[in-house]
């Protein structure tokens, strides 16, 4: 039982998930296994609900203290736990391949990944000696004038770098959430937004932002949050989307 859309992801990437037996609220992927039964959300986790569906393995990550909430209990009662930490894309892939090991699905995971890796090889090579392009990723607003980024050392993070995209709010400093003001100091050569076509549309419309050279030169752009937010396989797609949309030149060379 994966608990997080991101573990789901992996565990049916793998050719598992006819063997998922409950998912969390979020879930959203692959359509195939929404019937499931909820064990969680936001609030927390039940671990009486993830007893009563005999669940013999749960995969979670420490997100909204999701493994501390049910890695103590579960192992009370002898249920295994799997906790996943997806630091960056390599870090996905190895994912993958502990799933697969621990499912029993070592051959499948192995054909995943060989996928993955090609087209991740196909950007790379389509962008080899290419300048990055300097982009602003929002990832979330809140109502007091802030806007949330990605920080260095993610995988949404390392998505950007794949894509030929460097973070204008990275380095060692770097931090989540930035005000507008720091973003006109900033003046990304592009905005990507993780999230829907009009809400990339409103971006003109903030206070000033029309004056940002991504504005004028209309690179802003929306982004599948699923691509660039959850942790499986579908990262490698979120890598693609974004070196098209920011060395569009590219895109012949690119599956």
């Amino acid at each position: 039982m994966p608990i997080f859309a991101s573990n789901t992801e992996i565990v049916a990437g793998v050719g598992a998930a006819d063997r998922i037996v409950g998912i969390e609220a979020w879930t959203r992927f692959p359509p195939e296994v929404l019937d499931r039964p909820r064990i969680g959300g936001r609030l927390g986790f039940s671990v009486e609900a993830i007893a009563k569906l005999r669940a013999d393995l749960v995969i979670v990550t420490p997100a909204r203290q999701a493994a501390s909430q049910v890695l103590k209990p579960l192992g009370l009662i002898g249920i295994p736990v799997i906790v996943l930490q997806h630091g960056d894309v390599e870090q996905v892939l190895r994912n993958i391949e502990l799933v697969g090991y621990a499912l029993g699905e070592e051959e499948k995971a192995a054909t995943l990944l060989a996928r993955m890796k090609a087209r991740l090889d196909s950007v790379a090579e389509a962008l080899r000696d290419r300048p990055a392009k300097r982009v602003y990723l929002e990832t979330g607003s809140n109502d007091r004038g802030g806007f949330l980024s990605v920080r260095d050392g993610s995988y949404s993070a390392d998505i950007l770098k794949r894509a030929g995209g460097a973070n204008v709010f990275g380095g060692p400093r770097a931090i989540a959430q930035v005000s507008g003001e720091a973003l006109l100091r900033a003046d990304p050569e592009a905005i990507l937004v993780a999230g829907t076509s009009k809400q990339a549309e409103g971006v003109a419309g903030r206070v000033g932002w029309d004056r940002l050279d991504a504005v004028q030169s209309r690179q802003v752009h929306a982004v599948p949050r699923a691509e660039l937010l959850i942790p499986g396989p579908r990262v490698v797609d979120g890598v693609e989307r974004l070196a098209r949309l920011l060395h569009p030149d590219i895109r012949l060379l690119l599956r």
